[in-house]
């Protein structure tokens, strides 16, 4: 390895590939999946022991039971604990006591903020459901949705669902039967408002019976949350949480460091760490859809084979992508923040964040791809520039405690020149990489924690060079600020404005 710090991950420690957010081993010794013999269908029991889970985790084992017992259930636990087959298991046990039928119309709706936990969660339903007559079904942005009105005109017992395309339905489809709906499961709730679905789900809750049971899971707590749990959960809810009692904010078995790396060196450092590495299993997060989509047509051409998803693919790509790097031993996947959070992609060895996240959460939203459950081991890597150091003193803050990585500088593969010169000659990758750029330094420019991210305090020219230039191209950004500009009036080197030091703004003239 290049680090003298951190351990792999086992590649003998594999985990099942669609079991999302599931835990091999107990935090309670003792507390089995057999346990609940006399409680669940041992037709669910014996889906969970061919997906090789025989112990529970702590939220399993905390929140199962009172939810068995029809109980509202508001449950706070980190990413990885093992809260989908935590409620999962009461959610179709419900409906088999109930002997539930297609007619009776959709009995449990499962609300996920992303497409693609959505599609993990339904993986995990599927195996669960084997050898019941429950009929399930997956609607979400992105798919047919003709094919999904029909479904549901049909009867589907259990529903996953993205809460924009739920909504859509809820409102269009008039055959969606929703009236009989015992379970109501919101998961990663924080997420769901996050990322700007608070309208949606107040209107999705008053399309919804209010007699029903509701689960509601969430990793972090806000004032949005608390109002959503308001607005969705009875009075008196079981309150659950697992997190609070972890003195860290990440699993213990993450083993997870920095890498002080100068803006030139940048790609010279992920290229020599992914060669040698090509025999783990890899994710790199980058800031923006463009820059991911470089950085894979780069890397297979210069012979490192990887794998991309981000939120400009369509969705069967993703979908195909998703299931691809799951089901390998061994690959790299680019990605941005739309694969960050919920997804368990088994044995993962290394994340490597790539480009800074926009704040601790989401930094411990990306390293929980990793290290999953109380015994799993994993690595994460942050790349930081010497001016971005200060972002540490925020992970401390967030009890994100992060060791130094010593980096062996020797063994960096120089291949500046050649770089610079595929990509002055590569019409397609030239035109790949001004886009990344652009949007690397745009991406920078709206940083929230601007004391450690300033724009103005970048030196495009270094910038440039880890995307393949020698000069930087132009960047238009908006004038939200006043930085320094220098005023050139002749242009060089192949069109591009020179600029020693900060950034380059399009003025516009005042009428």
């Amino acid at each position: 390895l290049i680090f003298q710090n951190g351990t792999s991950k086992k590649e003998s420690e594999v985990a099942h590939p669609a079991a999302a957010d599931v835990a091999v081993e107990s935090f309670f010794a003792g507390t089995n999946f057999d346990s609940l013999k006399s409680k669940v269908n041992d037709r669910i029991l014996q889906a969970v022991a061919k997906m090789g889970f025989t112990s529970m985790t702590e939220i399993q084992a905390k929140s199962i039971e009172p939810l068995l017992e029809g109980r509202d259930v508001l449950a706070s636990a980190k990413t990885g604990s093992g809260k989908t087959l935590a409620f999962l298991i009461p959610a179709i046990e419900l409906l088999l006591k109930l002997e539930w039928k297609q007619y009776n119309g959709t009995g449990v709706i499962i609300i996920s903020p992303t497409r693609e936990l959505s599609m993990q969660t339904y993986g995990v339903l599927t195996e669960l459901l084997e050898g019941t007559n429950l009929s399930h079904g997956l609607v979400m942005g992105g798919s047919n949705r003709g094919a999904e009105q029909e479904k549901l005109a049909k009867g589907v017992c259990v529903v996953v669902a993205t809460p924009g395309r739920l909504l859509d339905h809820l409102q269009n489809t008039e055959p969606f039967l929703v009236k009989n709906l015992k379970c109501l499961v919101i998961d990663e709730a924080d997420r769901i408002l996050d990322i700007g679905f608070e309208i949606e789900m107040q209107q999705i809750l008053r399309h919804l019976p209010k007699k029903r049971q509701t689960m509601l899971f969430s990793a972090t707590h806000t004032p949005k949350v608390d109002e959503l749990v308001k607005l969705s959960l009875h009075s008196n809810p079981v309150k659950l949480s697992v997190a609070e009692k972890c003195e860290a904010a990440t699993v213990e078995g993450l083993q997870q460091g920095y890498v002080v790396c100068p803006s030139e060196k940048r790609f010279l450092m992920l290229f020599t760490f992914l060669k040698k590495n090509k025999n783990k299993k890899v994710m790199v997060f980058f800031s923006s859809c463009n820059s991911v989509k470089y950085h894979h047509e780069l890397l297979n051409y210069i012979d490192i084979p990887c794998m991309s998803i981000h939120g400009k693919q369509k969705q069967a790509k993703r979908t195909s992508t998703f299931f691809q790097f799951c089901q390998a031993e061994t690959g790299i996947l680019l990605c941005t923040d739309v694969a960050a959070r919920g997804l368990d992609i088994p044995a993962v060895d290394w994340i490597v964040q790539y480009d800074p996240p926009d704040e601790p959460r989401e930094y411990i939203h990306r390293v929980g791809r990793t290290a999953r459950g109380k015994d799993g081991r994993g690595n994460a890597l942050l790349v930081l520039r010497p001016e971005e150091l200060g972002f540490l003193r925020y992970l401390r803050a967030a009890k994100v405690v992060l060791n130094e990585f010593e980096f062996s500088w020797s063994k960096i593969a120089n291949i500046q020149s050649q770089l610079e010169n595929l990509i002055d000659k590569n019409y397609y990758l030239n035109k790949s990489a001004k886009e990344a750029y652009k949007c690397y330094v745009r991406a920078y420019d709206s940083h929230s924690l601007k004391d450690i991210f300033d724009v103005n305090n970048l030196d495009l020219i270094s910038v440039s060079k880890s995307f393949g230039f020698s000069v930087p191209p132009f960047v238009d950004l908006p004038i939200t600020h006043k930085p320094k500009v220098q005023i050139r009036s002749k242009l060089s080197g192949a069109g591009y404005r020179k600029r020693p030091k900060a950034f380059m703004i399009k003025q516009k003239s005042k009428k």
